[in-house]
């Protein structure tokens, strides 16, 4: 059974560790986030990009793949199934294909605009018992198709988006999606802490976690991030993982072509690295 983040994500706050969201790509991506959460008794989010659910041809086969996999691997950890960086129409696709949670991206937009759209989300989402995530100040890197510098966010319009009543928020701190460049400043825990006091209880979420040092994870934590977003490291072990079961030749031995065969390293290469995210977050044993 699918659930909102809600939950989850308010006992995080509170025990001052974050739950990992895991963008996933593809049926071995989905089966190693699940099987590690079981595992390690984790409660864990699955995230979706527009682009990936295209890619896995549309919401309604996320889906369906993914609560086929609750009931066939028997998952017991809380698992919720949420838009990552939505548009306003996919979000209300993915309310409507049977997702437990959204995200709605409206920080490219005038505040005016973003908060007029997410208060409409808000409405539809608290009726279908779903959890929504809004953004303010836009997150550095590219994510399908829309550029951020890795701006900080006005915590003035963070505790405006927070007052409308989303379950969670994302906010710029400097952090931005994809590998981080030499010359990157680092996060800004001043804006950090200054959103924090704005917005009380609401559980803050942290986007591009790959390759923020481990010391600045734990900061974050401690000043109520209670969200962390993985999803190239996965990309990049598994590449690696892949990349070294072909160099090696292991693919031209006996049935090594076997797609089974040759997306196994990779697969265990994403379970390893999210086990290792789920225990930096501290979530293991908080199912």
């Amino acid at each position: 059974m699918l659930v909102s983040a809600k939950d989850m994500l308010t006992k995080a706050k509170e025990g001052h560790y974050a739950v990992g969201q895991f963008n996933i790509n593809n049926l071995e991506w989905t089966k190693a986030v699940l099987l590690t959460a079981q595992e390690l008794n984790s409660p864990v989010i699955l995230g979706v990009s527009e682009g990936a659910g295209k890619y896995m041809a549309g919401y309604k086969t996320v889906v369906g793949m993914v609560n086929g996999m609750l009931e066939e691997l028997n998952i017991t950890v809380p698992v919720a199934l949420h838009l990552d960086h939505g548009s306003y129409e996919g979000a209300k696709a993915c309310i409507e294909a049977g997702f437990s949670s959204i995200m709605f991206d409206g920080s490219h937009y005038p505040i005016e605009e973003n908060i007029a759209k997410t208060k409409e989300l808000v409405a539809i989402t608290k009726e279908k018992g779903m959890s929504i995530e809004a953004e303010v100040g836009s997150i550095g890197g590219e994510e399908d198709g829309v550029v951020g510098m890795g701006e900080c966010a006005d915590p003035e319009e963070c505790k405006m988006v927070a007052d409308l009543g989303v379950t969670m928020l994302a906010a710029g701190i400097g952090n931005i999606h994809g590998k981080y460049p030499d010359n990157w400043a680092g996060l800004s825990f001043e804006t950090l802490d200054a959103i924090q006091q704005k917005t009380g209880k609401m559980p803050l979420v942290l986007h591009g976690g790959t390759g923020i040092p481990e010391d600045m994870i734990k900061k974050a934590i401690d000043l109520g991030v209670s969200k962390i977003n993985v999803n190239t490291e996965c990309q990049l072990t598994f590449a690696a993982a892949t990349r070294k079961y072909i160099e090696e030749g292991k693919d031209l031995q006996g049935k090594g072509f076997d797609p089974r065969k040759l997306l196994a390293p990779g697969f265990e290469a994403i379970k390893a690295t999210v086990k290792e995210k789920m225990e930096l977050f501290g979530s293991v044993n908080k199912a």
